[in-house]
C-alpha cells in the first residue's frame, strides 16, 4: 500500500474513532498532497510524499518554537501532537555515524574536494539520503567533512 492510500485510510480509521486531531492533520497532509497532483497534473510517488509529510513537520517545528517564545503552552502540545503523527509516516532518521558514511561515500562519488563543490554534493546526498534526514544536518556534516 503506497502511502498516499495510508493516509487515506488512516483518515477513515481517526473519523470512526472520533480522534479530531488525527484526524485535521492527516486531511491537512492530504489537500497538500492533492494540490501537488492538481498543480502538477500528476501522481504523487511515495517519495513526493516523504518530501510532502518533511515540510510539514518542519512547519510544526517553526510554529512550536514561536508558539513557546509566545508562551503558548496549549498551542505548543498540539503542535507537539501533530508533530509526533507526522513521524510516524517518515522513514526512521539517519544517526550521525550512518549519515557521515553515506555523505563519505556522496563526496567520492562526485570528486568533490573543497567548499567549492558544496552545491555538487548537496544535490547528490539529497538524492541519495532523501527523507531520511533533513537539509540543515546534511548542510552541517558536509561543510565539516569539506573542511
Amino acid at each position: 500500500m503506497s502511502l498516499k492510500e495510508q493516509i487515506k485510510n488512516d483518515i477513515k480509521d481517526a473519523m470512526r474513532a472520533k480522534e479530531t486531531l488525527k484526524r485535521d492533520t492527516l486531511r491537512n497532509i492530504q489537500a497538500a498532497i492533492k494540490q501537488i497532483e492538481v498543480d502538477e497534473r500528476r501522481d504523487v510517488s511515495d517519495a513526493d510524499v516523504e518530501a510532502i509529510l518533511m515540510k510539514y513537520a518542519k512547519q510544526r517545528e517553526d510554529a512550536m518554537a514561536q508558539f513557546k517564545d509566545a508562551g503558548r503552552d496549549d498551542l505548543v502540545e498540539k503542535e507537539l501532537a501533530e508533530l509526533a503523527l507526522v513521524k510516524t509516516y517518515l522513514p526512521e532518521p539517519m544517526d550521525d555515524a550512518e549519515l557521515e558514511s553515506v555523505l563519505k561515500e556522496v563526496i567520492a562519488s562526485t570528486g568533490a574536494e573543497s567548499m567549492k563543490d558544496m552545491g555538487k554534493v548537496m544535490g547528490a546526498a539529497k538524492g541519495a539520503i532523501g527523507s531520511r534526514a533533513d537539509g540543515g544536518r546534511i548542510n552541517v556534516m558536509v561543510k565539516k567533512l569539506l573542511s
